[in-house]
């Protein structure tokens, strides 16, 4: 289990959640401790570079950005400070950043 297994779960019985990540590697974008919604990913969204997401990466769970997407489905996912995760298939994305708040 992995921090967010919970907030999966709750985005796959399309549940909108509020929480607040911590760590520094998102700031910019999202600063340490910061409330957050996340959506569920519905099959009629298209993804693209700059979104932030909710996902696993080589079994790592993740708020990050997609970085790059490839043309076999696959999304290159990282942080705000340059560094990158890895490719995840679509099926390994569970929720969209909505809103940031204090």
């Amino acid at each position: 289990m992995g921090w967010a297994t919970a907030y999966i779960a709750s985005l796959q019985a399309g549940e909108i959640i509020k929480f607040r990540p911590h760590g520094h590697s998102m700031t910019g974008i999202i600063s340490n401790g910061q409330l957050v919604t996340v959506r569920p990913i519905l099959e009629s969204d298209i993804l693209v570079e700059g979104d932030v997401v909710l996902c696993k990466v080589k079994g790592r769970q993740y708020l990050h950005l997609i970085k790059a997407l490839y043309s076999k489905g696959l999304y290159l996912i990282g942080n705000n400070r340059g560094g990158t995760n890895g490719w995840t298939a679509r099926k390994n994305i569970f929720g969209l950043l909505m809103d940031v708040e204090e």
